[in-house]
C-alpha cells in the first residue's frame, strides 16, 4: 500500500513540474511579445505550428517560425506600442495551458485598440506546437 501511494505522489509531482515548466514559457513568450522579440518569440514554436487565428483565415493554418516573425513584425509596423497584458493563465492538462489577455496598442493615426483574446497554447518537447486564438476580428466601424 506504501508504494502505491508514494507512486501516485510521485506522479502528481511530475504534473505540476511539467505544468509549472508550461507556464513559465508561456510566461517568457509573453515578456519576449511585450518585448516585440519577435524572432525570440518564434523561436518558442516548432518549425511548422498549426494556428487557429481569425486573422489568419478559418481553420487551422500551419505556419512557419518566418511567417510567425514576418506577421508580427508587420502587426507592430501598425501599432508600434502594441502590447498584450496577461489577465489569467489556466493549465489544461500536461500539455495545454488557456490564456486570457487583453492586446492594445495606438495606430499612426492615433486610434488606439483594445481585444480581449484567449489563446490555447499546446506544448509538446519545450515547443509550442498549436496556438488557437479566440478573439472577435469584427470591426465595429464597419457597421
Amino acid at each position: 500500500m506504501i508504494f502505491i501511494l508514494i507512486g501516485c505522489n510521485n506522479q502528481t509531482k511530475e504534473k505540476t513540474i511539467t505544468t509549472s515548466t508550461n507556464e513559465k514559457l508561456v510566461q517568457q513568450y509573453f515578456e519576449h511579445f511585450n518585448k516585440h522579440e519577435w524572432t525570440k518569440m518564434a523561436n518558442m514554436y516548432g518549425e511548422t505550428s498549426d494556428f487557429k487565428d481569425p486573422s489568419l483565415g478559418q481553420g487551422i493554418v500551419k505556419q512557419t517560425r518566418q511567417q510567425i516573425i514576418d506577421k508580427y513584425s508587420e502587426l507592430n509596423k501598425v501599432f508600434p506600442d502594441l502590447h498584450d497584458q496577461v489577465i489569467q493563465t489556466y493549465p489544461s492538462g500536461d500539455k495545454h495551458i488557456i490564456v486570457e489577455l487583453v492586446s492594445s496598442g495606438t495606430a499612426p493615426d492615433h486610434s488606439k485598440f483594445e481585444l480581449p483574446i484567449c489563446v490555447i497554447f499546446t506544448i509538446e518537447n519545450g515547443l509550442i506546437t498549436k496556438d488557437f486564438s479566440y478573439f472577435d476580428n469584427f470591426d465595429e466601424k464597419e457597421q
